[in-house]
């Protein structure tokens, strides 16, 4: 593990969100000497392209079982103690009748008693994937509130109690992570502000336990590689004001260039992250197109306060020649806008 140091320069910064295209030869021939080999090369991958802070992959995370979520949630779910994965037919008419999650027929577990730390190991995890990086890595997880949405609870019976519990699960395990950054992925709440609240203490819960660099990644879902959450950011802008974060990973890419218009209004302490890449297209930008992106955000948030650029979210859903083509592009674009 080579360091733990985010990058002093340039003036704006490239990373990546979090997953990678599937690998045909992990899927084929799965194995743990083969999940740390595919890991090798997706690092590598991204510190050939001058990707300032990669990520791993996620690929140990990938579930076939649920290849539309990329099973982001069901790793954590799956892990967690209190919480049974085995699903039957009343929990899945239960869980159908919570009509803010009709994306999904049944629920990723069922809360059947007190959380804890169950199988849970996000040190292994990462320190396995900082071992194979030249230099800083960026770590994720998946937000408690996003995570709490796709449960049938059957515990606590309050979404406020499940959240916070899941928060302070995660919370103790982030403390040591050997990683530059933690990144927190939430994107459920951009189409659910009436919950904002909650999501922003369960955040920051885990936030504060952290102790190297601290990012939020939000996005208007991902499912399928389609959006399913309806909002803009003008409404969060308190959430997000409240975080206690370093920097913010915001998908702007995909979106409406009125979006833009919030940025300047985020506190000045917080950095912002601007999303120059669409996910959601095969298209691969072009140095000019993502420098225009860049060029389009400074102009709205003002001067000196976009200091990160990245995709909008994963590229677990692109094929890897494409995603490969959108992490060149995004390093040559921000080049591009800096003159360099």
């Amino acid at each position: 593990m080579k360091t733990k140091t985010l990058p002093a320069s340039p003036e704006i910064l490239t990373t990546t969100v979090g997953s990678y295209s599937p690998i045909d030869w992990l899927a084929a021939l799965p194995s743990e000497q083969a999940v740390l080999d595919a890991t090798a090369v997706v690092i590598g991958t991204q510190e050939r392209a001058g990707i300032d802070l990669p990520t791993d992959g996620e690929l140990y995370r990938f579930d076939v079982n649920h290849p539309d979520t990329n099973g982001m949630i069901e790793y954590f779910i799956s892990r967690i103690g209190g919480i049974r994965t085995g699903v039957g037919i009343s929990d899945g008419r239960a869980f159908r009748q919570k009509q803010e999650m009709a994306f999904r027929r049944k629920p990723a577990g069922v809360v059947t008693g007190p959380l804890e730390e169950g199988t849970l190991d996000l040190f292994e995890a990462c320190s396995r994937s900082a071992s194979l990086a030249a230099g800083p890595l960026k770590f994720t997880l998946t937000s408690p509130y996003m995570l709490a949405r796709t449960l049938l609870d059957r515990h606590y019976r309050s979404l406020e109690e499940l959240t916070l519990a899941i928060a302070d699960v995660l919370a103790a395990q982030v403390g040591d992570l050997p990683c530059a950054c933690v990144q927190v992925d939430e994107a459920n709440i951009p189409g659910s502000p009436e919950n904002a609240p909650l999501a922003q203490e369960a955040i920051n819960r885990i936030l504060d336990q952290v102790k190297v660099a601290k990012a939020v990644h939000f996005c208007f879902g991902n499912y399928g590689g389609q959006t399913i959450q309806k909002g803009a950011w003008k409404p969060l802008l308190d959430f997000l004001n409240g975080l206690r974060a370093d920097h913010l990973v915001l998908e702007l890419a995909h979106r409406p260039e009125s979006d833009l218009e919030a940025l300047r209004e985020i506190d000045p302490r917080i950095q912002l992250g601007i999303g120059v890449i669409d996910i959601k297209v095969n298209h691969v930008e072009t140095a000019d197109e993502v420098a225009g992106r860049i060029e389009r955000a400074v102009r709205a948030a003002g001067e000196s306060r976009v200091r990160w650029v990245h995709p909008d979210c994963g590229f677990w859903m692109l094929k890897r020649s494409v995603a490969d083509g959108k992490i060149a592009a995004l390093v040559s674009g921000r080049d591009r806008f800096l003159g360099r």
